[in-house]
């Protein structure tokens, strides 16, 4: 195959965007708590009736809260509003003609310098993305650290024209793979496995469950190419030419190794383990024609894989449509997912898979 032209790599990056796939904590309308708040009528009363609110109606959990707010009407005569409490601390107190004395009753606050109490909804937890904040702050205003990184992923920023070309290289070279295992009569989803510390692909493969094992799908048979490489692997693809591996030795530093030795799986032990080897996907990146099924995302857990990039999605996807395994936080390995690489080739090729139907 000849190598895509940069050129033309760069030009058709332009078509595709790159966007995380993060936790439903991260994705999910801020949940609100119904809280009361009350006009500031003398600023200079301020700090002390913020003090004696926290003393007497701490907002424990709520650290993200600023108790007080400028008034939103600019016309209004108060500048500043307080949260009291929150509704649940006086569950007895209801209804819309609650007053300040009702509140307050038997508590320790001087209401001089406040006006009548109305109800408020607030953020119950913060804000862990720039969408999220720009919906919290409409309620009430809040702390907000964000992580700059997540806020240029989510408006398909986070990478240059020059790393989409080559993730769209990559990409590229798993759906030549799945169409070599398409015309074998298996499913079209390929697979690479990518040292991103180099830019070189490691292991190439593509779904083989038809033919070889039921379990064979492309991120399985990826994973153990690498195991391959490394000196070990389970099984043999001999009878795949399109499923290749680099050995060990090959990745190398190039004054040792000038070019890389590909294998196709049926020559196991070609590498001898070494103590500096990584743990199987260690460090490295993941690119898939089709989001993994949840086979496949346990096995990325366990080899350590670094980020997982895919094109189209799955009905049964693990890393985003039905589950997010990913995200789980009492898995011992986590690892960053973007979707929507070459979309649109990634999903021509779920076509393909209906003819084998």
């Amino acid at each position: 195959m000849e190598p895509v032209p940069k050129r033309r790599r760069e030009s058709d990056a332009d078509s595709w965007e790159a966007f995380p796939v993060l936790s439903d904590d991260q994705c999910d309308d801020i949940k609100l708590l119904e809280a009361y708040a009350a006009p500031i009528i003398d600023k200079r009363e301020t700090s002390r009736l913020v003090k004696e609110l926290a003393e007497s109606f701490p907002l424990p959990g709520l650290q993200h809260i600023k108790r007080v707010r400028a008034c939103k009407d600019k016309n209004s005569p108060h500048p500043l509003e307080v949260i009291v409490c929150l509704s649940s601390d006086l569950p007895e107190v209801g209804g819309e003609s609650v007053t300040l004395s009702d509140l307050l009753h038997s508590r320790p606050v001087d209401s001089n310098g406040l006006g009548e109490p109305f109800v408020v909804k607030i953020p119950a937890r913060p804000p862990l993305t720039r969408p999220q904040f720009e919906q919290a702050s409409t309620h009430w205003p809040t702390s907000f650290h964000e992580d700059k990184q997540v806020t240029s992923a989510l408006k398909g920023q986070l990478f240059t024209a020059s790393q989409k070309a080559k993730m769209q290289q990559h990409m590229l070279c798993a759906v030549q793979a799945a169409k070599a295992g398409h015309e074998r009569g298996m499913d079209a989803v390929g697979a690479v496995i990518v040292d991103p510390a180099s830019d070189r692909v490691l292991a190439v493969s593509h779904d083989c469950k038809r033919r070889t094992h039921p379990l064979h799908h492309a991120v399985m048979v990826c994973i153990d190419l690498i195991a391959h490489g490394q000196g070990g692997g389970a099984y043999d693809y001999g009878e795949y030419p399109a499923c290749q591996f680099i050995s060990l030795d090959a990745q190398q530093p190039k004054d040792r190794a000038e070019s890389p030795t590909y294998g196709n799986a049926n020559q196991p032990g070609q590498a001898e383990e070494k103590s500096s080897q990584p743990y199987i996907c260690t460090g490295y990146d993941l690119y898939v024609t089709r989001e993994p099924c949840v086979m496949c995302a346990m096995a990325l857990v366990h080899s350590r894989i670094s980020r997982v990039f895919y094109g189209a999605t799955a009905v049964d996807g693990a890393l985003g449509t039905k589950y997010k395994i990913h995200t789980h936080t009492d898995l011992n390995h986590h690892f960053e997912v973007f979707r929507g690489i070459m979309l649109h080739e990634c999903q021509n090729l779920q076509t393909l898979d209906k003819c084998l139907l």
